[in-house]
């Protein structure tokens, strides 16, 4: 396996995602090239790792994903000079009960890769105190290893010396320390951070990323900390197509596809033709299955319900053929979305849903389900893994259910999609289909 590192954190909000960014353009720019991955469900990460790297990023997720599929997903980096995956929330954090193979946290995707963990540690408000942190994560688990940290949001260079000599005594290496600047933070979304098509100045953004990471961490020593272990041989595994030709929704509104769900897809020879609603494009007219995935919606509320001509031909294809959405599709496939303002906007109308973003509450975690009916080419029957993620709140959804769905300790889930004639829609993001 290629070598790598993984960018971790005790909590969130502490500038891994700065660092990660940072040190892909910068290994980049030396002329390797940078297998990106992001561990845990996350959409909108691996678009900033695509274009810091110039490679699409893949997630890797111990909860939803079996074995072979993290080990198929990993070999993208086989190609690549150096592995480097981000962590989502604190290392160890994940949920209660186990999944397919881990409890979802990056812990997981280190211990399974091989990748040695270095840690970006807030120093805010704290000096040698910061080492305890560090020692603790290093000895939780000693089939993670901890191969450093790297100190962040430092006040001075006294607040500097006194923190790194905190994690002499305690034997913690320390490659780098960056000093407090708030001009770096990206802006964020109730999702996450904006999408990385929104930024005009992103390249410059991540250049001034690598520039900084340059002048505080060693490098060297990051690239020489890295390793892998050893991977299962075997089979790949892919998740299938629901159709062979399948009209995508991709704009601003619906931009919320997994890298490894495309790449399974194209893989398995399935046509994929996009098409932007907000552009009131119709979708292919031979197409099998239309799929809009989630996105921003709420955002883009009012140009949507002015899209005449992809109205009229998501109801034309829906005679005959099925049509599915995934969070924000599946608010646009419904009868009205309900701004944060309070104005109701009509939608393509071919289910009865009918959503609010005025009434905020969010929905998130990990979610198994088993569908009632079809869902374009998976049968009724079918078992799937996946997550919720919407502050969404549901006003009336009158249609039968889609299917049943738990969370992560199999509790049953209020959201359980629905279905009228071709069409289906849930809340649901599917990762993978184990059968």
């Amino acid at each position: 396996m290629t070598p790598g590192l993984l960018i971790a954190a005790p909590a969130s909000g502490t500038g891994k995602t700065t660092v990660m960014l940072g040190l892909l353009r910068a290994l980049r720019d030396d002329g390797l090239a940078v297998q990106p991955f992001k561990s845990g469900p996350d959409y909108i990460d691996p678009a900033f790792h695509r274009a810091a790297s110039g490679r699409a990023s893949f997630n890797l997720d111990s909860w939803s994903m079996p074995a072979t599929m993290l080990d198929t997903l990993a070999a993208n980096a086989d190609d690549a000079d150096f592995a480097l995956a981000e962590g989502s929330m604190g290392l160890f954090d994940g949920v209660a009960k186990p999944g397919a193979t881990g409890n979802g946290a990056s812990a997981d995707i280190a211990r399974r890769m091989g990748w040695p963990v270095v840690l970006v540690i807030d120093v805010s408000g704290q000096a040698q105190s910061a080492a305890a942190t560090a020692l603790g994560f290093s000895r939780y688990d000693a089939s993670v290893p901890i191969a450093g940290v790297i100190l962040n949001r430092v006040a001075s260079p006294r607040h500097e010396r006194l923190a790194r000599s905190g994690m002499d005594a305690v034997g913690i290496r320390v490659f780098g320390s960056l000093p407090r600047r708030g001009d770096l933070k990206l802006p964020e979304r109730h999702l996450g951070l904006v999408q990385a098509a929104e930024h005009p100045d992103l390249d410059a953004r991540i250049d001034d990323y690598a520039t900084f990471l340059r002048a505080h961490v060693d490098i060297p020593a990051l690239r020489d900390a890295a390793s892998a272990g050893a991977r299962a041989e075997g089979a790949q595994s892919w998740i299938r197509p629901p159709a062979q030709r399948i009209a995508l929704a991709q704009d601003a509104a619906f931009s919320f596809t997994y890298a490894h769900v495309l790449e399974g897809w194209r893989r398995a020879g399935a046509e994929i033709m996009p098409f932007s609603p907000l552009a009131d494009e119709a979708p292919a007219a031979h197409a099998d299955l239309v799929w809009l995935p989630g996105g921003y919606p709420e955002l883009h509320a009012g140009k949507l319900a002015e899209a005449r001509k992809f109205h009229a031909a998501l109801g034309e294809h829906a005679r005959t053929r099925p049509v599915h959405g995934e969070c924000g599709g599946y608010m646009a496939l419904g009868e009205g979305l309900i701004d944060a303002d309070g104005t109701r906007h009509r939608m393509a109308g071919l289910l009865g849903l009918i959503t609010s973003y005025a009434q905020r509450k969010m929905h998130l975690g990990y979610r198994n389900a088993t569908l009632h009916a079809p869902m374009g080419g998976f049968a009724a029957g079918a078992a799937l893994t996946g997550h919720e993620f919407h502050y969404s709140t549901i006003i009336d959804q009158p249609d039968a259910p889609l299917a049943h769905v738990t969370d992560a300790e199999g509790n049953p889930v209020a959201e359980t999609g629905s279905h009228r004639g071709h069409v289906t829609g849930s809340f649901f993001h599917m990762i993978a289909s184990p059968s």
